[in-house]
């Protein structure tokens, strides 16, 4: 009984690890965005927009 408390706390404390550290890589992890000169979906919306008008 007590090998199977022991190997539980063990797998609780394994994923807990493993969760801090896959967060805290997600928070320095640089994010960019495209400008919105060089989208071709607005292109395409503002198209679709005049054509609807």
């Amino acid at each position: 009984m007590v090998t199977i408390l022991v190997v539980g706390v063990i797998i609780v404390i394994v994923v807990l690890l493993l969760s801090v550290i896959t967060t805290s890589k997600a928070y320095t992890y640089k994010h960019t965005v495209d400008p919105l000169e060089s989208n071709p979906n607005i292109e395409n919306a503002e198209e679709t927009q005049k054509k609807e008008e």
